[in-house]
């Protein structure tokens, strides 16, 4: 398989998988994941609005943690320092 077939592929099973977890409701560990997944991905705000889903679904997850530490990333952080 070319490497754009593999690259097309899995943009379309993203989508599909995205599409699905939209249809249900997702439990506190599938947010904590996807704030994760986009945390990584450098999108902090769609990694903020994930944890808090999941800490309102339950404040024990381990998305409370997550959540304090991507708040203190955000605070530390400052383009202006790095991209004079």
């Amino acid at each position: 398989m070319s490497a754009f077939m593999h690259v097309a592929c899995r943009i379309i099973y993203t989508f599909v998988m995205q599409k699905k977890r939209d249809k249900r409701s997702m439990s506190s560990e599938e947010y904590y994941h996807q704030g994760n997944e986009h945390r990584r991905q450098g999108d902090f705000p769609a990694a903020m609005n994930c944890y808090l889903q999941a800490i309102a679904l339950d404040p024990n997850s381990p998305a409370v943690v997550a959540e304090k530490m991507l708040e203190d990333i955000m605070n530390f952080y400052c383009k202006d320092i790095y991209n004079p």
